[in-house]
């Protein structure tokens, strides 16, 4: 019987995806997830927004056979913690205590988007045990590499429960958090939803949009089919937002949004709100896929009652719905979401520590927090809205 020759792998670090062919990119993550697609990665590189400067340097991940491509991982050397939304800030301070550095450290991830996605692209002739061997390679590489160039760690975020399952195997700590999702039940409308919420919630959430929708005018418009003026309208909207909340500009500039309409805009709505004069008063960004609606960004140029709510919850569910899509992501935290009919959703993580000591104490510290999730998304399950919680 014919053995089958085993595979040799070379590992190289890619500082820039433009060297990386897009069809390949393609090939390997596919096209159906926004922002895993190599536009959106792109857009970011290219904009500037993702760099050595802010404090993402690329450093992704291609593994060859030969002249064949392997296996392909977007991966950041980071600076800091910002943009991750896995925070591990109180890990860097313990570092710091102990004057040991925390920073940099490698990152894979979507920078700024806690989105749950595919991490590591394969290969389609590997099978599933190969996939299994080449993840185990994976992360024998970045941990070696990591202590080769002093970094402190690597981590994986926003993992897919199949890859986190593989990570897992290979040895790498886990570490869950908790989102909050919408899902439809098949409804028919926005009615057909209230109807299954308790009167006391469902009388809130129509008073909440009667404050917003007595006043403003709210309308979803494709990104490929926006015009200059309304994709500039967002970026204000988005800029003002984030100046007032933080006293800093958000991190995405107007040439990362300006390329995201250019290649990837017809997985692009925008909803455009505007006041009885036909003025822009505040706008949100949301992506879709066959199944998903991604609610990412926001932003208004004046205070209206209640328009956050509508702009960011209600006109995504009615969008959801309308358009039969299963699954509406509205981003990262925000327990106010249950009363709105928004889901616990666990998430994970990976990661690998390379001091000894504190990858016991961080360890330790996963597993008492995962314990405590476990126990606050039962808590928030039975704080949902609906008539009955068995859904």
């Amino acid at each position: 019987m014919k053995k089958t020759q085993a595979r040799v792998y070379k590992y190289k670090f890619i500082n820039n995806i433009s060297d990386i062919d897009s069809k390949v990119w393609h090939d390997f993550f596919g096209v159906e997830h926004p922002f895993t697609r190599y536009e959106y990665l792109s857009a970011l590189e290219m904009s500037r927004c993702v760099s050595a400067e802010t404090g993402w340097t690329p450093m992704h991940l291609m593994v060859m056979d030969a002249d064949n491509v392997m296996a392909l991982m977007p991966l950041y050397l980071k600076t800091h913690s910002w943009g991750e939304y896995v925070f591990d800030w109180a890990w860097a301070e313990a570092y710091e205590r102990h004057n040991i550095d925390y920073y940099p450290k490698l990152v894979s991830s979507i920078p700024f988007t806690p989105t749950t996605g595919q991490r590591i692209g394969f290969n389609s002739e590997l099978s599933t045990l190969e996939q299994q061997q080449l993840i185990g390679h994976i992360q024998t590489y970045l941990s070696q590499a990591v202590i080769k160039h002093n970094w402190s760690s690597w981590h994986c975020l926003f993992t897919t429960p199949d890859q986190q399952q593989q990570l897992t195997q290979a040895g790498v700590m886990e570490r869950v958090g908790c989102q909050f999702h919408w899902h439809n039940q098949g409804y028919v409308d926005f009615t057909d939803f209230l109807g299954t919420l308790t009167s006391r919630k469902r009388k809130n959430i129509l008073k909440e949009r009667s404050l917003a929708r007595q006043q403003l005018a709210f309308r979803f418009v494709d990104g490929d089919k926006a015009t200059s003026e309304q994709w500039q309208g967002f970026v204000r909207c988005y800029q003002n937002t984030y100046l007032k909340r933080s006293g800093h500009t958000g991190y995405l500039s107007p040439a990362f949004f300006e390329q995201i309409a250019a290649t990837m805009g017809a997985s692009i709505r925008l909803l455009m709100i505007e006041n009885i004069e036909g003025q822009l008063v505040a706008s949100a960004l949301y992506f879709v896929s066959g199944t998903h609606l991604f609610g990412r960004y926001w932003g208004a140029l004046t205070e209206c009652d209640g328009v956050h709510f509508e702009a960011c919850y209600y006109q995504g569910i009615e969008y959801a719905i309308a358009n039969k899509l299963a699954v509406f992501d509205a981003g990262a935290q925000g327990e106010h979401k249950v009363a709105r009919g928004f889901f616990p959703v666990k998430t994970t993580s990976s990661h690998f520590i390379a001091h000894e000591g504190f990858n016991e104490a961080i360890g330790h510290f996963c597993e008492q927090e995962q314990s405590h999730i476990d126990i606050y998304m039962q808590q928030m399950c039975e704080q949902l809205p609906y008539k009955t919680n068995d859904k």
